[in-house]
């Protein structure tokens, strides 16, 4: 999943996001959701979260964990 649509990204998931500050380079940063900051259903660039531990970007890669 690559994380564009709001309806696919919950808190508690574990996703890899690109930081504004890593836009231009794409480096990808991962953590755990804390908080949805898109309002929109959808967003072209990925859906804007916050992880635990602060830091906000757009969600690039949904990982899902084996249950």
């Amino acid at each position: 999943m690559n994380g564009r649509n709001r309806i696919d990204v919950q808190p508690g998931q574990t996703v890899d996001i690109v930081l504004k500050a890593d836009q231009r380079t794409g480096k990808l940063t991962r953590g755990i959701v804390k908080d949805l900051l898109t309002k929109s259903a959808t967003h072209p660039h990925g859906i804007k979260v916050r992880l635990t531990d602060g830091q906000v970007g757009r969600v690039q890669v949904i990982h899902h964990s084996e249950k």
